[in-house]
């Protein structure tokens, strides 16, 4: 299958410079393809006097990561699969033939790999780990990492299985499935998209799968930091939009019942520790949510409508209190 590793990239240079040689000299049966999102840091001009090899398409500003992945892809033509790769990944040797493989069945649509974290080789990487989930109220988790707990991998999560989501940081998808799914959310903008993504798969009738005999090691963290209210916000209100237009019509009334108190305690909680930044992103998440409201019940309409199953990896249960109260191992949860 003709293959293209993708990566976008914003002002990363330093990141393209620490990793993009292993993605080409790791990567030879794929075209190897950088997006760039109208960086101002000298990236496109390094890569293509660097890496002459390497495709270079060039947006003429910052889309984010879901619109900049949508309009960088609509360019390249003639590609069974896209390799969406974060420039802050390390691949190791023969990472995308077992990817490459999956797709032999026609019913898959999404593949991930076991992702590593690069600066502890030993422990799974927050975005993904082995395979993604989420809760009945829409909080995600993954096999080796529940909330802000991560594994070490020891070898307990290496079968492949289908999952509910694969991590954007690494994603092989079906290029035919990716259009025919419309891409990315653009409003998104960053955060929750490929969860977006993989659960629309699924109603669509796809399978999204985790295949652990691949590994990659990511950095995490470059795009924005943990502690920043612009993510808050995003991964809120990503959230409630994902689970308003994809959840089954039982689970969005669980949501639309325990989830605004839930959100309303995290505010508070965040006033309480003085982040008042952090505060007013939960806020402004749900005012965007509403102003969206309208759009999302037509998108429902149209996404339920054609529902092919519901979509796999979705535990009947909260995360946070099987944390709290249980154990902070995935083991055998799902």
């Amino acid at each position: 299958m003709k293959t293209a590793v993708v990566i976008l990239n914003w002002n990363g240079r330093q990141h393209l410079e620490r990793f993009l040689h292993y993605v080409v000299r790791r990567s030879a049966e794929a075209d190897i393809v950088v997006a760039d999102n109208g960086s101002t840091d000298g990236s496109a001009e390094w890569v293509a006097d660097a890496f002459p090899t390497v495709r270079i398409v060039h947006l003429d500003r910052n889309y984010g990561f879901a619109e900049g992945y949508n309009r960088a892809l609509a360019q390249l033509e003639g590609y069974d699969l896209f390799v969406l790769l974060n420039s802050d990944v390390e691949p190791t040797e023969g990472w995308l033939a077992p990817l490459v493989a999956v797709f032999e069945d026609e019913r898959v649509g999404f593949v991930g790999p076991k992702i590593l974290s690069f600066e502890q080789r030993e422990h799974f990487e927050y975005a993904g780990a082995a395979g993604g989930y989420i809760d009945y109220l829409g909080y995600p988790f993954c096999r080796g990492r529940i909330l802000g707990t991560t594994e070490r991998d020891e070898g307990q999560y290496d079968d492949s299985r289908d999952v509910m989501w694969v991590s954007g940081a690494a994603l092989c998808c079906r290029a035919e499935v990716f259009r025919q799914l419309g891409g990315f959310s653009a409003e998104f903008f960053a955060h929750m998209e490929e969860i977006d993504l993989c659960w629309r798969a699924q109603l669509a009738g796809h399978r999204v799968v985790v295949e652990p005999s691949s590994v990659v090691y990511h950095l995490g963290g470059g795009t924005l930091a943990t502690g920043s209210p612009r993510k808050t916000m995003l991964n809120h209100r990503n959230n409630l939009a994902m689970l308003f237009r994809c959840a089954s019509p039982l689970q969005r009334a669980v949501v639309a019942i325990v989830r605004p108190p839930l959100d309303i305690l995290a505010a508070l909680g965040h006033l309480a520790k003085g982040n008042i930044d952090h505060f007013k992103a939960v806020i402004r998440a749900y005012i965007d949510f509403a102003k969206w409201h309208g759009r999302l019940a037509t998108e429902r309409r149209t996404i339920r409508q054609n529902v092919q199953h519901e979509a796999r990896g979705i535990y009947r249960g909260s995360i946070v209190v099987r944390y709290i109260f249980a154990s902070r191992k995935f083991g055998k949860l799902i």
